[in-house]
């Protein structure tokens, strides 16, 4: 049976008619323990839920709507390998990758743990041979700089941890990634950089994605123009992730240096695979395990705990009363950290191109929302800019509020300051300000009734507005890898109740196969049928070109 049709989803479209006026200091008002009932920790990260309107009935309400969809029976599936990413026949097990102790993990019957740990040892030991020096470029000159190519889920996993992770990098490698097609992203990076000393990381399973390979073989041209065409340097500096040796070895890279990944790893959740390598060039192949721990600790929180007490269970269901019953259609992530400023990017692509879909797992239309959409930024900086809308415009829009209590080497005073607008603004969003509050405030700035009465309907703040704080004691290999962990687990759990494959992301294709069509025919000046508006862009193009 669909889910919407089931006597939980029609409980939950009763119970939000009586929460939908109930404001959030009422239930703050009327129970003293609060944030002890809802709030957790888990994997070093500690998640307070106690600003969502939400009661103990609405989690009850929720708890049994994850029964009724089997997902603890679908949990269980995906750490067993079985094929649960149905429309491409593949395991979805990005789960094994951070397994390297040598427990089994099984997909289609065989346990895949060794080859885990055989490419960790491999990325290990090429890690220590860039950031000691011993591998060097053509001139023998020892590597300064990596720059990785790839797009998608080999681009923004491994540059949003590598930002994160910042603090640890090593003082003597600069680490850079490009994956915008535009040129202007590679030379704008190329001009910073000494050909001598600059390592390419070429990510791309298949070695085809025109994205990528377009700009590595700019990138390669840039090489062998500064070492007089001469093609043995290719591999001194490009290495591989890919599992397509003839075009890696055609390409010029030694294919001892190209590192595999598989199949039941989807992109998006590539980071923790040879994906990963520049992640680990950046901060050592040590703190990369670091990343790994804090992942698996929580996977086995995800796959044990009860739903009552399930870190990501409860981050899905919130993510589900509000879009599927307060009907909500936007979700806000909020770092406040530099280091996390492309986190709400990052978690763009593992919710939008995981969820975001409306057929079902055995193809049906899907009527009911799915995945929201997924936007934020620096929430220091978000305060000056869309906060505003988030404060007092008509909208519902739940946000996610993170933070790490050491500043990671910041100044005591600029940090305890950014926790305190971190604190503020989740207070604000729930408590808001009355009309009272608001003309008690300008009584005593001395402003006349008359002004007052004029400001007062713009000083009034509604509240009411829900939030999760995420906080973690600092922002470590360890606490990113359980954050992260978190969010892929979280979007699974909305995926098994909305009854969509979370793994497969079909709806990029159509655009690529277009772009590959249209590309052909404005090399050859000659557009095929298309739509007036396209046919007018590509006139446009000709017009333009011929200057």
């Amino acid at each position: 049976m669909e889910i919407s049709k089931t006597a939980e989803w029609k409980a939950l479209q009763e119970h939000w008619k009586d929460m939908q006026d109930v404001h959030m200091r009422e239930l703050f008002a009327s129970d003293k323990h609060r944030f002890n009932n809802f709030s957790m920790q888990a994997g070093g990260l500690m998640l307070d839920y106690s600003k969502n309107r939400i009661t103990v009935e609405t989690m009850q309400l929720l708890y049994e709507l994850a029964e009724k969809a089997n997902l603890k029976e679908w949990i269980e599936r995906m750490f067993a390998g079985e094929r649960i990413n149905n429309s491409e026949n593949r395991a979805a097990m990005h789960v094994a990758l951070r397994n390297y102790c040598g427990d089994p993990m099984w997909v289609d019957g065989e346990d895949v743990s060794h080859e885990v740990t055989d490419v960790l040892a491999k990325m290990g030991l090429f890690v220590r041979q860039v950031r000691s020096g011993k591998w060097t470029g053509a001139s023998g000159e020892r590597i300064k700089s990596i720059v990785n190519i790839g797009i998608g889920g080999s681009h923004l996993g491994p540059m949003m941890v590598t930002e994160g992770l910042r603090h640890y990098h090593s003082a003597n490698l600069k680490v850079q990634f490009v994956s915008n097609v535009d040129i202007l992203h590679l030379r704008e990076t190329l001009k910073q950089l000494d050909p001598a000393n600059t390592l390419f990381i070429i990510s791309s399973k298949t070695f085809t994605t025109h994205e990528t390979m377009t700009n590595a073989a700019w990138a390669r041209e840039w090489i062998l123009q500064a070492f007089d065409g001469d093609e043995k340097s290719i591999a001194r500096h490009f290495v591989a992730v890919s599992t397509n040796e003839k075009e890696v070895k055609k390409f010029g890279i030694n294919p001892k240096n190209m590192f595999v990944f598989w199949d039941w790893v989807g992109g998006r959740y590539s980071l923790w695979s040879s994906i990963g390598l520049s992640i680990a060039l950046a901060i050592g192949m040590e703190r990369f395990y670091e990343l790994l721990d804090g992942a698996q600790a929580m996977d086995d929180h995800f796959r044990r705990a009860k739903f009552s007490e399930n870190m990501p269970v409860i981050l899905g269901l919130l993510g589900i009363w509000y879009g599927n019953f307060a009907g909500a259609e936007t979700q806000a992530m909020l770092p406040y950290n530099w280091y996390l400023r492309f986190l709400p990017q990052y978690l763009q692509q593992v919710d939008m191109e995981s969820n975001g879909k409306s057929a079902s797992r055995d193809g049906k239309r899907i009527k009911y929302h799915t995945s929201p959409v997924v936007w934020g930024g620096s929430g220091a900086d978000g305060q000056h800019a869309f906060f505003q809308l988030l404060h007092q415009g008509n909208k519902l829009i739940p946000a996610d509020f993170i933070a790490a209590v050491s500043g990671g080497g910041v100044e005591h005073e600029h940090h305890v300051t950014l926790l305190a607008t971190f604190m503020a603004q989740t207070e604000a969003l729930m408590c808001g300000l009355t009309a009272e509050e608001a003309k008690a405030e300008m009584q005593q700035e001395g402003l006349s009734e008359e002004r007052i009465d004029e400001l007062l309907p713009h000083k009034i703040f509604p509240g009411n507005r829900p939030t999760n704080a995420i906080l973690m004691d600092e922002l470590s290999p360890r606490r990113l890898g359980a954050l992260l962990a978190l969010y892929e687990h979280k979007v699974f759990v909305q995926g098994v109740i909305w009854n969509v494959n979370s793994f497969d992301q079909w709806g990029v294709e159509l655009g690529k196969k277009l772009a590959t069509k249209i590309r052909y025919e404005l090399d050859q000046k000659a557009p095929a049928e298309h739509d007036s508006s396209t046919l007018g862009q590509m006139q446009y193009f000709f017009g333009l070109d011929k200057k």
